[in-house]
């Protein structure tokens, strides 16, 4: 055992790297949740937006198309979620639990062939002097366009929930859909495109796994991380700045475990592998504990008829 290989610097620029793909999927997971619809289908997204941007980009060689593929590819797959919930009034929890399952059938399926292949890397973004800056450089300057592209997009959500009249509809919306539908508002409109948009980010979550993170395409490979961005929403008490401690937290307990694995400590791989599920959503239940309600629509199904 030799914990001296473990390096303080390397090990937190890789916790945020871990981090991105759940940030992504939670994130986007979030805005769905807010307007009043419980997707459980995250999984299903992400593996979809995993083949889908390898395949694109390995056929393109460009990982900027691949991603951008890969948040078509969770839409689209979201719009089915969206039509079996908004218009077919389905049950949103088996609905979502079907297309999880879907998700991971197909993926299966359009992948076979791409079993071993490499993807063309993405480069990191240059930001010239300041990844020389000691400690700080190598953690904050050093990393891929879609580590800041997950950040950004926690305070864009964080600032369009709270200081925008969109905001305030969506929000309206998950709160209470029938006094939002008595005020002229387009519930199930609404609802579609955020379902969409959560569909487009667990997308990007699945393509990171597939084009940076591991980097190959294999049958399975987002391993829970769809459930993992669902308890996150939940226990950060659907607020954009707590998912992302949250999904830190994940990133950074994953990372430590592959550090230990690899420094031989004598703890049976299996339990270090578990070991960020556990400690993420026991500290995520303290996070919670002042008991932030939930959207006062969340999984209850919308009939402008009644």
């Amino acid at each position: 055992m030799d914990l001296s290989a473990i390096s303080p610097v390397i090990l937190i620029a890789g916790l945020i790297s871990s981090a991105t793909p759940i940030l992504l999927a939670a994130t986007g997971e979030l805005v769905v949740e807010r307007a009043g619809v419980l997707n459980l289908g995250v999984e299903g997204m992400m593996i979809t937006g995993a083949v889908c941007g390898f395949i694109i980009a390995v056929n393109t060689g460009s990982p900027t198309t691949g991603f951008l593929m890969a948040a078509v590819g969770g839409a689209v797959l979201s719009l089915l979620f969206a039509f079996l919930t908004q218009v077919a009034l389905a049950n949103q929890v088996a609905s979502g639990l079907a297309l999880t399952l879907f998700g991971l059938g197909i993926s299966a399926l359009m992948g076979q062939s791409y079993v071993g292949i490499k993807p063309p890397q993405m480069p990191d973004v240059n930001f010239g002097p300041l990844t020389d800056i000691p400690i700080i450089g190598p953690i904050l300057f050093n990393q891929d366009p879609i580590v800041y592209l997950g950040l950004v997009l926690v305070a864009v959500v964080w600032g369009v929930l709270n200081y925008t009249r969109a905001g305030l509809v969506l929000r309206a919306v998950g709160e209470n859909h029938d006094a939002a539908h008595a005020l002229g508002y387009k519930v199930k409109r609404i609802r579609t495109l955020a379902i969409m948009f959560g569909g487009a980010c667990a997308g990007l979550g699945g393509a990171y796994l597939s084009l940076i993170r591991v980097p190959q395409w294999t049958e399975g490979m987002t391993a829970g991380v769809g459930w993992i961005a669902l308890a996150l929403v939940v226990f950060a008490s659907w607020k954009p700045w707590r998912v992302l401690l949250g999904a830190y937290l994940f990133g950074g307990i994953d990372r430590l475990q592959l550090n230990l694995q690899g420094a031989g400590v004598a703890i049976p791989v299996e339990y270090l592998a578990m070991s960020p599920y556990i400690v993420t959503i026991i500290v995520l239940v303290i996070l919670s504990a002042d008991k932030s309600r939930a959207p006062g629509s969340l999984g209850r199904i919308f009939n402008a008829s009644q």
